[in-house]
């Protein structure tokens, strides 16, 4: 039976949690996720964890923060006055938002503070910073 190698496409289910066990996304309940090894279309951690499994197999692994989505960074927190906002957007808490870049790339936020005179928001991927746990189960290998 081969195992799973840089240019393959894999098939797994997965169920990621964090350090205190709460699940924050898994496949289990929809197709599974398929990806082409060695393209960096996935977190490194995971992709790792997957090379070398053979279909049918499972494991359980622990990935640090660096090997996910990186640390937080104080430096992706923006404060922008309200002003600034379009008078169509009602800024709240939790709420998500496309900013554009001034070289023409856009970025997620989410606000994370709402003051009389300021929106806060944060760029730092929901999960940077954390300890993930994925349980993964190898489905299937395509060439």
């Amino acid at each position: 039976m081969s195992e799973a190698k840089r240019g393959d496409t894999v098939h797994v289910h997965y169920e990621g949690s964090l350090r205190d066990g709460t699940v924050f996304d898994s496949s289990r309940e929809r197709e599974p996720l398929s990806f082409a090894l060695g393209e960096g279309g996935i977190i490194p951690g995971f992709e790792q964890a997957v090379l070398g499994m053979k279909p049918g197999e499972s494991k359980t692994i622990r990935i640090d923060a660096a090997q996910a989505y990186g640390d937080r960074s104080d430096d992706l927190v923006i404060f922008v006055p309200r002003g600034q906002f379009p008078p169509d957007i009602d800024p709240e808490v939790g709420q998500s938002l496309i900013v554009g870049q001034p070289d023409g790339s856009e970025m997620t936020v989410v606000i994370t503070e709402v003051s009389f005179d300021t929106v806060t928001l944060d760029a730092n991927h929901p999960l940077a910073g954390e300890e993930l746990t994925f349980a993964i189960e190898l489905l299937a290998i395509a060439g």
